[in-house]
């Protein structure tokens, strides 16, 4: 099953290339990573176009991961039947994987929340509800994105192995340890992407949540 893996892994990787905040920038004239953060993800496209495209953004860039981890399920559904929810992971993985790292961008993407949100939907949807909870209401306790984006990759990975060993979900008991492993890798993806935002924060000098009007723009 090693091929069917990597073949996940390639195919997420390839959709995650599609870069929603990228292209939206650029049909408006911008290149989006040299405003704001210098990110290409929905967080800076919100701060920078607003509320429109960052809406647009997260949705395209969790779609991806949505429509990776469909073929996945598609091609081995039959051939894997208790495994595919685990080739389902290496494909979610595969697209943070090539929106965080794509190479015609000189490997400076987004930072995978957006694409790691619609894995946990199409992965197993009550792990999402939960990461909401945190990351709502984190940023509206804080103004701090980057704060609830990292909770909310801790709160996946308890949720994780807590569904894990009730047995919910829908993944063989031997593959466990493996699926357990894979979802630390999607973790430690979003913690080390946001180390920059984790010495702003214990600075003291993190940038709060706004949005800027798009007729105002500013470079980084």
């Amino acid at each position: 099953m090693i091929l069917s893996r990597v073949i996940c892994l390639v195919i997420g990787y390839v959709l995650g290339l599609f870069q929603t905040g990228f292209i939206y920038g650029k049909l408006h004239h911008i290149d989006i990573r040299e405003y704001g953060s210098g990110n290409a993800g929905a967080t800076n496209t919100l701060r920078t176009l607003g509320w429109k495209a960052g809406l647009v953004t997260f949705l395209g860039d969790a779609g991806k991961a949505m429509l990776s981890m469909l073929l996945a399920w598609l091609l081995f559904r039959e051939k894997y039947p208790d495994a595919v929810h685990l080739l389902e992971m290496y494909a979610g993985l595969g697209t943070v994987l090539g929106h965080n790292f794509p190479f015609y961008m000189k490997f400076k993407g987004g930072k995978g929340i957006a694409c790691t949100a619609g894995f946990l939907l199409a992965f197993y949807p009550p792990l999402a509800v939960l990461c909401l909870l945190v990351f709502v209401v984190t940023v509206a306790a804080t103004r701090y994105v980057s704060l609830g984006s990292i909770l909310v990759s801790l709160c996946f990975y308890i949720q994780l192995i807590v569904f894990g060993q009730m047995g919910r979900l829908w993944v063989n008991p031997g593959l466990l340890p493996e699926v357990y492993g894979v979802g630390a890798v999607f973790a430690i993806l979003a913690i080390w992407r946001h180390r920059a935002n984790i010495k702003r924060l214990l600075g003291g000098t993190e940038n709060k949540f706004s949005i800027s009007k798009s007729g105002n723009l500013r470079k980084n």
